[in-house]
């Protein structure tokens, strides 16, 4: 189960919900930039599967404490929310999990719909992140640079997704490989948010187990 986990950010107190594996022996670090809702229970049951497979995960409050009921109040949230803070409370994350004992010193970060996107502008801004794992999220182009960055990142995203063409995370990909970067992009035939249990609409359970697998199988090869 979480539990609360707060540390500072541009020297304000940003909160999140961690989650430890089970033993004694330091794990791998993820951390989990939540959707366009907010820190809410799906965000936390997520932090909870992580360390279910072995890694120390943290869910980030990116919102201060302000959770989305309804998609009008999530749209009013995420336009709220700026890309560079977003990133640099990443960054604080980072740097929070490294301290713990229980972490070996790697760190990945992830994300969901806008967590997606802040994942990818992550990459690239915070050194030293072991990986990234973006689904179905693409941020704007001043916020992608791949010469900042060595994460390889693997990519989640759905064909039917009519929010983010299969187009987006394509050309992302493509301009990551041509200058260098490991980008491993997948595509299931799927809508948005194919991973968001309980959502009728959205969720499909095919796409998500195989998406889980392999993110689990990734991270393990960039965190052990």
């Amino acid at each position: 189960m979480t539990h609360p986990f707060d540390f500072t950010a541009d020297g304000r107190a940003v909160h999140g919900a961690l989650a430890l594996p089970a033993g004694d022996a330091p794990a791998g670090a993820v951390i989990l930039a939540h959707e366009w809702y907010g820190l809410n229970d799906d965000m936390r049951r997520l932090a909870d599967r992580f360390a279910a497979e072995g890694f120390v995960a943290l869910a980030v409050d990116l919102y201060d404490g302000r959770v989305a009921a309804d998609t009008a109040e999530a749209m009013q949230l995420s336009g709220a929310m700026k890309t560079p803070d977003a990133v640099r409370i990443v960054a604080a994350a980072a740097d929070a999990l490294r301290a713990l004992p229980s972490v070996n010193g790697k760190v990945a970060v992830t994300g969901f719909c806008l967590g997606g996107a802040v994942a990818i502008a992550a990459a690239c801004a915070v050194p030293g992140l072991a990986a990234a794992v973006p689904f179905y999220g693409t941020p704007k182009a001043e916020y992608v640079d791949w010469s900042r960055t060595d994460a390889p990142l693997l990519g989640h995203y759905g064909r039917r997704d009519p929010i983010i063409p299969v187009e987006r995370p394509q050309a992302l990909a493509d301009a990551a490989k041509a200058a260098g970067r490991s980008f491993e992009l997948h595509f299931y035939e799927a809508g948005h948010a194919f991973m968001r249990e309980g959502d009728a609409g959205a969720y499909d359970a095919p796409s998500a187990t195989l998406a889980w697998e392999r993110t689990v199988a990734f991270l393990r090869a960039q965190l052990g």
